[in-house]
C-alpha cells in the first residue's frame, strides 16, 4: 500500500479545482429539467422552495418557446400574404411599365424594340388605359378600361390563364368585345354573350352641349385574377377598339404605355434603370415595386411592427428568466460559498449561472423553433381544421384579397428570430450571475 504521508501525496500538492469541468457540470445540475417536475411533487420547506424556483424556470422556458413560435408563424404568414398578393398582382400588372411623359408613347413598336435590347427583358406589349362607366339596365359601375393586343398580352401577363369563361383571343379589332373581371361581371349581372354599354368621360360636343360618348360592347369572357381590386374594376378590350373609343392621339403606333416582362422578377428595379437608359424620348420607366409602392411599404411596416411587438413576448419571458436565476442564486448561496472555498473564482461562479440561464433559454428557443416551423409548414392544414371546428372564416377575400392563410417560411427570418431570442436570453443572465459572483463565503456560511 502506498505511503499516504509521503511528500508527493501531501495535501498541499492536491490539484486545484478545474473550472473547465466545474462550470458545465454545476450548470447542468442546476438546470436538470427533471427537477421541475420532481420538485413540484415533494413536501414543504426547501423542497417547496426548489419546486417554486423550478416552476419559474419552466415558465420562463415556456414563455420563450411560445414567443419564438408565435414570431416564426406570424412572420411566415406575413411573408406568405405578401407573396400571394404580389403574385396575383403580377398576373394583371407588369414587371416594368413604360409611360409617355405627355400621357402617350408615340411609337410603341420602336419602344419595345429598344427595351428588348436590354438583357433580361423577355417581351413587351402596348396598352391603352382609361376610365369609364359600365352600364347594364339600371346597374352602373365605374371601371378601368385597358385596351390590349391579346397575342402580345399573353407574353407579358398571365391573364390568359386566369379566364373563367371565354378566351382572351376573342378580343378582335372592330368587334367591340369586352372581358370583365369576375366581381365586376357579378356586380353588373352579366355573363358571356350579354351586352353592356361603355360610357366614355370624353363627350361629343354638339349644339345641344356636351353629350357623353356611348358604345355597346359584347361580353366575350370573364377572368378572375384572385385580387379583388382588379377583379372588381378592370375591363379588357382590344387595343384598336380602345383607341377609337377614347380617341387616342398620336397616330396608329401610339399607346398609353408599354408593359414589359423580365426573366428575373426580383431584379426588376435594376432592369428598369437599364431600360430607362435604352429607350429614347420623354418616357417614364417604373418597376412593379414602384407601381404598388404604397401597398408594399405598408406591408413592410406592418411586418416590422409585428416583429417588434412579438419580440416583446420573448423579452417578457427573459425577465422571468431573471427572476428565476435571482431566486436560484439566493437559494444556492451556501453552494456558491462552498465552491468559492474549494477554489472557484468569482468569474467561474458567474459563468455557471450564465450557462444555466443560457441552457434554459436554448431549450425554450429550441422548442419554440421546432413548434413554430412545424406550424408554419402545416398552416394550410391547421387553419382550415380550426375554421371547420369553429364554423368561421378568418379571412374575407373582399377585405384581404385572399380567402386562405398563406405561409412562406424564410431562412433569413428564422435566423433573425433565433439570434435575437438567444441574445435576450443571454442578457437576462448577466445581473443574476453578477450577484452570484459577489457572494462572500464567510457571510453565506455564517448560519449554515
Amino acid at each position: 500500500m502506498a505511503n499516504l504521508s509521503s511528500p508527493d501525496r501531501a495535501p498541499s500538492a492536491r490539484p486545484a479545482l478545474s473550472t473547465l469541468s466545474l462550470v458545465p457540470l454545476v450548470a447542468l445540475r442546476y438546470t436538470r429539467l427533471g427537477q421541475i417536475f420532481r420538485s413540484s411533487t415533494k413536501g414543504a420547506g426547501s423542497h417547496s422552495r426548489n419546486g417554486f424556483i423550478s416552476f419559474i424556470s419552466f415558465a420562463s422556458m415556456a414563455g420563450i418557446g411560445l414567443g419564438v413560435a408565435a414570431l416564426i408563424v406570424v412572420l411566415s404568414v406575413m411573408n406568405g400574404f405578401q407573396k400571394e398578393v404580389r403574385d396575383r398582382m403580377l398576373s394583371v400588372v407588369s414587371h416594368i411599365e413604360i409611360l409617355g411623359g405627355a400621357g402617350i408613347v408615340p411609337d410603341w413598336r420602336a419602344t419595345v424594340e429598344e427595351a428588348q435590347s436590354v438583357p433580361r427583358v423577355v417581351a413587351g406589349a402596348p396598352y391603352v388605359l382609361a376610365q369609364a362607366m359600365l352600364t347594364n339596365n339600371d346597374l352602373v359601375r365605374g371601371a378601368v378600361i385597358r385596351g390590349i393586343d391579346p397575342t402580345l398580352e399573353a407574353q407579358v401577363s398571365d391573364l390568359a390563364q386566369k379566364m373563367k369563361r371565354g378566351k382572351l383571343t376573342l378580343l378582335q379589332p372592330g368587334e367591340f368585345n369586352v372581358v370583365l373581371g369576375a366581381e365586376l361581371a357579378r356586380a353588373l349581372g352579366v355573363l358571356p354573350g350579354d351586352k353592356i354599354t361603355v360610357v366614355s368621360p370624353q363627350g361629343n360636343v354638339t349644339p345641344a352641349g356636351v353629350i357623353p360618348r356611348l358604345k355597346q360592347f359584347n361580353v366575350a369572357g370573364i377572368f378572375e385574377a384572385g385580387h379583388f381590386e382588379y377583379d372588381a374594376s378592370l375591363a379588357l378590350i382590344h387595343l384598336d377598339d380602345a383607341k377609337k373609343l377614347f380617341r387616342t392621339e398620336g397616330g396608329e403606333g401610339a399607346a398609353t404605355g408599354v408593359r414589359l416582362k423580365t426573366s428575373d422578377l426580383y431584379a426588376a428595379p435594376q432592369i428598369a434603370q437599364d431600360v430607362a437608359r435604352a429607350v429614347r424620348g420623354d418616357l417614364l420607366v417604373r418597376d412593379w415595386g414602384r407601381i404598388n409602392k404604397n401597398w408594399f411599404a405598408a406591408v413592410q411596416i406592418e411586418k416590422r411592427m409585428m416583429f417588434i411587438i412579438l419580440t416583446l413576448i420573448v423579452a417578457v419571458a427573459a425577465f422571468n428568466l431573471v427572476s428565476s436565476l435571482v431566486m436560484t442564486v439566493t437559494d444556492k448561496r451556501a453552494d456558491i460559498a462552498i465552491l468559492r472555498t474549494m477554489g472557484a473564482s468569482p468569474g467561474a461562479v458567474m459563468r455557471i449561472f450564465m450557462l444555466q440561464g443560457a441552457l434554459i433559454g436554448m431549450v425554450g428557443l429550441s422548442l419554440g423553433v421546432a413548434g413554430g416551423v412545424a406550424l408554419a409548414l402545416n398552416l394550410d392544414v391547421v387553419v382550415p381544421l380550426i375554421e371547420r371546428l369553429l364554423g368561421v372564416q378568418f379571412l374575407n377575400k373582399d377585405i384581404y384579397f385572399i380567402s386562405t392563410l398563406p405561409s412562406d417560411l424564410r431562412l433569413s427570418d428564422l435566423t433573425s428570430v433565433v439570434i435575437i431570442s438567444f441574445i435576450l436570453s443571454l442578457l437576462a443572465t448577466i445581473y443574476p450571475s453578477w450577484r452570484a459572483a459577489r457572494v462572500q463565503p464567510a457571510e453565506a456560511l455564517r448560519y449554515e
